[in-house]
Parts: structure tokens; C-alpha cells; sequence
């Protein structure tokens, strides 16, 4: 069956589930089945239902004026062979190569009655026990809790009349504590949908939002089944249900597989998106893997010969990419591409999945992502969402799991406004991350990351939402943040955070650390750009922004590299707008231009926008050279964003979360217009930075590491700094910085005994010129530092 056809089959069977037979008022049939206990006394026949299988009592709920529902069937005994995988290439393996074998299953019963165990409270989730599949949920504050299943479909002389199956746990059975749990044998081991009602106390004012009307996700589902297609709008509105997948094979990581281990001190990071890196026709894609987690496998060369060591992916969790448009508003024209909306915590984004694979080919195929830039030498650190979901607000609520399961233990609420949600993340709501199930759920999914999806690391998204107690107020101490920093499991990976939050807890340089949390040093951005652009009082803070923000980190046993290092990240200006635009211009994003930063710290360089004008071309290059550059030779962890490599531009659109083109796009052939000139910059001081131990260092620079050239630092009209970088075997750096808009001719140092200057950069000269690897020689005893240029020298024999 051709792809479209299979997808289309499938998203019937999800609109299905989407219609109103899941509203609790139009259940139509009951079917009720008991084992005959005759000769046991009244509480022995308590124990044994306590204690034994049984023909569980169950709801086949649809739409009684519905006649032509795609119904479902219950299949016992059901094997499947998920199939085996041939890759054709190291890195290009396009899905339309893969071969996959598939047994069809067998039906032996088609009856909607199951044998049922009470099952265990652990492991949250659905697992596969002995005697059968396992379903596990907290919620402490419920009354009752009803598992609501979906069967694959089959031929059509086999379908039911259809709905979903409904099991009510019995707290007397199926309660541990605060746990609600229940084992059903011969389940088919992949493709059930599941989800739960859930019912319990209506005091909004105490911060309760149950509502059994509405089927939820899984908190701990591992795998997410809904739209297949991204951004398929005929499907807009399509539900989302937990699934599970029991049949595939273990994944093949293979005989000579190893995880990178990347000192942090030699990480070099490059933050991406999964779907705009090669959504674009440019990427030469077949259609059905562009924007998809194979679409990085084939374009790994480009991240080799770029240089850098590390991907931050944007957010891969499951999230719905039109949820912007559920109702009418002024963003409802939007698709939200970068993903900072979780849906659940520990199934991967299923639209990921090549050809509309759905989850299962999502969960393999990031593995196959993961393994295949392990190949090459690339650890993989994710941007984790923790500190809000996708069910916003209450005024306009969006109700598919935490919020209708325990909203009271999962979410922040004010008691002291009506049991309102509590907004520290700008989204609507707040994640109760140091309550003790929160937070354990939050390291459960950690885990599950590192040691289902061999991920190398996480940075955390307003990370200082991590560090409010229960009822928002600001922890010296958070449990959840030393909880991460000192799990056994977690204890090789990268942990970055976000420093700040939209509540005002800005903590950059005072994160609650235990010594293992590197943070992206928002200082170091915002000061940087003011000296590149030529402010005036600058020169100190930059040099030590660019010695590695001692002011900052040297506490305790802190290093350089725990400040991650970074001019331009996925929100704000990219390189080439922070140097071409002088203020936002964010009215594509419905919002009349209040959302983005107004703290851009940019310049146009002397013209608003596209320009003509050559000088102007000239010196915006000139300057996303120099801001290269001081990433580059800083002490800390450079990280640079997807596209600045060849200058991509979003036209002065600093917040372009909810655009699915070109705006956020890598251009691929944008990318080989400028191979020779701005990319062969970029890569190249990349790949110098990676070879000179002058940079990256473990600890922080003292006297006899730097020789400063400079008597100007108390002046604030000085904007020039130059410095050298010492080599214990005479291999001296030395820099020159020049942010006014005329000459600057200054002394060289002398060079270390038998060696000499050869000019490696100058920023001012046109490609190859401004780059020469092995460098030139015969400075000279002084060198003219252009307008708006930086120089480089290596002391070389």
C-alpha cells in the first residue's frame, strides 16, 4: 500500500477515537463477566478476588448515532515480527531501503472480555509481566480511575461493533497507596491505544480539575500515537493516546559501538532543529525523510566538516505542532516548530518518524539518529521541557493528561487565588518540579533518555522553574536539581541550565550547582555583543567574558567550561540579524510586535534590513566574523546556532517559534553559496579552536597563563584589547580585538625565543585571506587592527 494510503489508513483509526463516542454519556452496552465462587466463605471469596484472575466486568462504549465508526477487535495470543532493518550506508539510509518483514497475526477470539490481575503498583506505566501487559498511574487525590483501551483493526468480517473498551479499577483491588494498577493477560504485545478516565474531587478553589469525561495520556507512556503527518491540517484536531510496542526486537547497537565521552572542556556545541535542519527542498531530501530523524543521518558530513563535536536538539519530546490553533486568536495562522510544549516526557516526537512511520519507527529511528553521530564522533544533548506542559491556562485550558490526573500534585496552584495556576514560565502553568512524585517522574524520564536512547546530555529550559518549592517560592537547595546532579545514572551526561525563568528568578553564575551544572552564561552573550558593536565601557567585562567569566564560576570546585558560551541561540536574533537589524520585527507573529526580546544588544551596521550598499554587506560580514571569533578563543563551551554557519537569515524576527518555512529552515543552498567564503571561516576557527590547547582549558587562567597588552582599562572610550595566551611549549597565541570604526596600529610582543609571528586571522581580509591555517609570516614589529577587525597570531618556529 503506498505510504499516504497507510497513513490515511491509520489516522481514520485515530479520528475514530477523536469523535464524541468517547463522552462517558453515550456508553450503550455493558457487558459483565464473574467467576463462581459458590463454595468459598464470604471473605475468602474477598481474598480470592483480591488475588486471582478474572473475566473482568467491561464498558464497549461508541456513538449511538454513529453506523459506520471504525470498529475494533480483541485478538489473544498475538505475535508480531516488528521486522529487521538493513542499513545501505554509513550515514544516508533513506526509508524507502529498509526492509521490513511482518508476520500477520492470528485471531483466536473476538469476544470484548478479558482475563484480569490486580497487578503492581511498579513500574508507572504500561509493562510486560508474565502473566500479562500492566498498567500503573499515580493519583493520589482520584476516586476513581477507568483504563480505556483500543485494539488494532482487523479484516472487516472480524470488526465489532466499535468503541473503546473500558476497564473501572476497583480501588478494594487495584489500589496501592496512591498508585491505581491492573494486569490484563493475552493483550496484544504493540499497537494499543490506552489512556485513562479519571474522576475525583470538584473543588477548583483547592486545585482540583478532574473531569472523567476526557480520556488522558498516560503520564509514563513511552510511546505517543496521534497525528502521523506534521503539520497535516486535515488532521488538525486529532486526539492523542499512549501506546506501547513489546514486539519489536531489542535495537541493534552494535559489536563495535561507544558512547563519544566528550571531556567537557573539549565540547563544542552546534543547537539544531530535527525538523528545520532538512525540511527544506534544498536539503535534496526524498520527501518522506525530510524534516525527520533520518534527515540528520544524511547530512552528518556537514556536521563533520563544520567541526563541531556536540548537537543540542530542540525539543524531541512528543508536542502538538497546532497547538496555536485549537481556538481562535491572533497566533492561530501559527505551527509551533521548536517544540517548548510537552506533551509527555519520555515518548519521542512520533512526526519525527520518517514516511509517517508513527511511534514505534520514531522511537527506532532516533536510536538509529543516536548511534550513527556516536559513529562519528558527535554526542547528542537534548533541550528538555520541565518546567511547563501543554495544558496552559485556565481560562483556556487544554486538558489531555497532568491536569486532569492530579492537577493538585503536578502543577503550582495559588491557594490564595482561588487554586489558580501559578505562571512562572510564561506558558500558563508550572510544573511542580520539587514535589517528591514530580520530581521523581522528571528523573525517571531522565533515565529513560540516557539508558533507552544513549543521549550524552540535557539542557534544561528555564531551569530556575526547577528550583521553586511547591508553592513557587525560591530554594537554596532544590532536591530536584541535586537529585539530578548526583544520580548514579545520570552521572556521565552534560547538565546545562537555562539559568533564569519569567517569574524574575535570574541565577546566572549562582545555580544551585554541587559543582556539576554548567549554565548557558546569558552574561556572556549580552556582553560580548556590546563590545563587538563598539560600546563604549566594555573592554574589562569582555576580557573577562573571553578569560572564561571567573566572576562567575570560579566557586568552589566550578571550571571554565561550565559556562556555556553563546552569542546567538535559537530565540533572539540570529548572527546575520544581529548584525543587520537594530530593532525586532515580529509582525508575522500576530502578536503586534510584543512578544521577542526588546534587549537585542544589535546593530545594523548602518542600514535597516536588506541593503544594496556594499560597505554595509561588507561590514555585517566583517562582524559575524568577530563575533565568531571571540566564541571561538574564549575559555568556556562555545555553542553556535544552526545556520549561522552560512548566515541565515529570519528578517529581524527574534521569536520565530510558530513558523514552519524558510524563516526557520536551513537553506541548503544559501549554505553552498557561501561554502568558500563565510562557511570556510567558521569551520575552519572551529577546527583551530579544537587543536590549540590555549583554548579550552580545565581551569581557569592565572598570571602567568595571559599577558594582557593593555594600560586603557579605566578608559570608556578605549575599545581596543589585545592579549596573549601563553603555551607551556611556546606555542603563544596572540589576539587583537579592534571595535572602533578607524586604524589602530599596535606593538607585536616579542614572540617566545626561537619562534615567530605568522598572521593565522584577520577578519578584515577577504576569504582565503582572512583565514590561512598554516599562517603568515614576516609581521613585522607592529600590525595596523582595521575598523571593526580582529587579528589572530600563533608563535610558531
Amino acid at each position: 500500500m503506498p505510504t499516504d494510503a497507510l497513513v490515511s489508513s491509520h489516522q481514520q483509526g485515530i479520528n475514530m477515537l477523536a469523535s464524541p463516542l468517547l463522552d462517558s454519556s453515550t456508553i450503550t452496552k455493558s457487558t459483565s463477566f464473574a467467576f463462581a465462587l459458590s463454595t468459598a466463605s464470604t471473605a475468602n471469596r474477598s481474598f480470592i478476588a483480591a488475588h486471582r484472575p478474572s473475566i473482568t466486568g467491561l464498558k464497549w462504549s461508541k456513538e449511538g448515532s454513529s453506523d459506520n465508526i471504525d470498529p475494533r477487535v480483541i485478538y489473544k495470543g498475538r505475535q508480531r515480527g516488528r521486522g529487521r532493518f538493513k542499513s545501505v550506508s554509513a550515514y544516508g539510509r533513506r526509508a524507502e531501503e529498509r526492509v521490513l518483514e511482518e508476520e500477520v497475526p492470528q485471531m483466536v477470539e473476538s469476544r470484548p472480555s478479558f482475563r484480569t490481575f490486580p497487578g503492581q503498583a511498579y513500574p508507572l506505566g504500561v509493562s510486560e509481566l508474565e502473566n500479562g501487559v500492566n498498567f500503573a498511574i499515580f493519583s493520589q487525590h482520584a476516586t476513581g480511575v477507568t483504563l480505556c483501551l483500543s485494539l488494532p483493526e482487523r479484516e472487516e468480517h472480524d470488526k465489532l461493533d466499535g468503541g473503546m473498551v473500558e476497564l473501572t479499577l476497583d480501588p478494594r483491588v487495584n489500589k496501592t497507596g496512591d498508585i491505581w494498577h491492573i494486569c490484563i493477560e493475552d493483550l496484544p504485545r504493540d499497537d494499543v491505544l490506552y489512556g485513562y478516565r479519571v474522576d475525583g474531587p470538584r473543588g477548583w478553589h483547592q486545585g482540583h480539575r478532574f473531569d472523567r469525561s476526557i480520556i488522558l495520556i498516560d503520564p509514563y507512556a513511552k510511546l505517543i500515537e496521534g497525528r502521523r503527518v506534521f503539520g497535516d491540517s486535515s488532521n488538525k484536531m486529532a486526539k492523542f493516546f499512549g501506546t506501547y510496542d513489546f514486539s519489536s526486537l531489542p535495537f541493534n547497537w552494535g559489536d563495535n559501538y561507544k558512547l563519544p565521552n566528550i571531556p567537557e572542556k573539549d565540547l563544542l556545541i552546534y543547537e539544531m532543529n530535527v525538523r528545520a535542519f532538512t525540511a527544506d527542498e534544498s536539503s535534496g531530501m526524498d520527501p518522506s525523510i525530510r524534516g525527520s530523524y533520518l534527515g540528520i543521518i544524511e547530512k552528518i558530513p556537514h556536521l563533520l566538516e563544520l567541526g563541531i563535536n556536540a548537537v543540542e536538539l530542540l525539543p524531541v519530546f512528543e508536542f502538538d505542532e497546532f497547538e496555536f490553533q485549537r481556538r481562535p486568536n491572533p497566533r492561530d495562522h501559527m505551527m509551533n516548530t521548536w517544540g517548548y510544549s510537552t506533551i509527555n516526557f519520555f515518548a519521542p516526537m512520533s512526526r519525527y518518524a520518517s514516511a509517517g512511520g508513527g511511534p514505534a519507527n520514531a522511537s527506532r529511528e532516533f536510536k538509529e539518529m543516536v548511534k550513527a553521530l556516536h559513529g562519528a564522533g558527535i554526542e547528542v544533548i537534548l533541550d528538555v521541557v520541565y518546567n511547563h506542559t501543554n495544558e496552559a491556562d485556565d481560562d483556556n485550558p487544554c486538558t489531555i493528561s497532568f491536569r486532569g490526573i492530579d492537577n493538585k500534585v503536578y502543577y503550582m496552584v495559588d491557594p490564595n487565588n482561588n487554586g489558580r495556576l501559578l505562571n512562572f514560565s510564561g506558558c500558563g502553568n508550572t510544573l511542580n518540579c520539587n514535589h517528591p512524585v514530580v520530581m521523581e517522574l522528571i528523573l525517571d524520564s531522565l533515565r529513560h533518555w540516557v539508558v533507552d536512547y544513549h543521549v550524552d546530555g540535557f539542557r534544561f529550559d528555564l531551569a530556575s522553574v526547577l528550583c521553586r518549592g511547591t508553592d513557587g517560592s525560591p530554594l537554596n537547595a532544590p532536591p530536584l536539581i541535586r537529585a539530578i546532579a548526583k544520580d548514579t545514572v545520570l552521572s556521565r551526561c552534560k547538565i546545562i541550565a537555562e539559568p533564569w525563568d519569567c517569574g524574575g528568578l535570574y541565577l546566572v553564575g549562582k545555580f544551585p550547582n554541587w559543582d556539576r551544572w554548567a549554565e548557558w552564561n546569558g552574561k556572556y552573550r549580552d556582553d560580548i555583543r556590546k563590545f563587538i558593536k563598539g560600546d563604549a565601557g566594555m573592554k574589562g567585562t569582555f576580557a573577562t567574558r573571553v578569560a572564561g567569566s571567573a566572576d562567575l564560576y570560579r566557586v568552589n570546585n566550578r571550571k571554565p567550561y561550565h559556562s556555556i558560551n553563546f552569542v546567538i541561540a535559537h530565540d533572539g536574533f540570529t548572527l546575520y540579524d544581529l548584525v543587520s537589524y537594530n530593532s525586532k520585527h515580529n509582525g508575522a507573529n500576530g502578536e503586534g510586535g510584543n512578544d521577542g526580546s526588546n534587549d537585542n544588544f544589535s546593530w545594523n551596521c548602518g542600514s535597516e534590513g536588506e541593503t544594496s550598499d556594499a560597505d554595509v554587506k561588507a561590514l555585517r560580514f566583517r562582524q559575524m566574523k568577530n563575533f565568531h571569533m571571540a566564541l571561538m578563543i574564549s575559555q568556556g563551551t562555545p555553542m553556535m546556532l544552526m545556520g549561522d554557519e552560512y548566515g541565515h537569515t529570519r528578517y529581524g524576527n527574534n521569536n520565530s517559534y510558530g513558523h514552519d518555512t524558510s524563516l526557520n529552515n536551513f537553506q541548503w543552498g544559501q549554505l553552498e553559496a557561501w561554502k568558500s567564503g563565510h562557511f570556510r571561516f567558521f569551520s575552519e576557527m572551529i577546527k583551530f579552536r579544537r587543536s590549540r590547547r590555549a583554548f579550552g582549558r580545565e581551569n581557569f587562567i592565572g598570571m602567568s597563563d595571559v599577558t594582557w597588552h593593555e594600560d586603557q582599562w579605566d578608559n570608556p572610550e578605549s575599545k581596543f584589547l589585545a592579549f596573549t595566551l601563553h603555551d607551556k611549549d611556546g606555542g603563544d597565541i596572540y589576539l587583537a580585538f579592534n571595535a572602533h570604526d578607524y586604524n589602530v596600529k599596535t606593538a607585536m610582543p616579542s614572540p617566545p625565543q626561537n619562534r615567530r609571528w605568522f598572521r593565522v586571522v584577520d577578519t578584515y581580509l577577504k576569504s582565503p585571506d582572512d583565514f590561512v591555517p598554516q599562517g603568515v609570516p614576516d609581521i613585522g614589529t607592529t600590525y595596523n587592527v582595521a575598523p571593526f577587525s580582529t587579528i589572530l597570531l600563533e608563535a610558531k618556529t
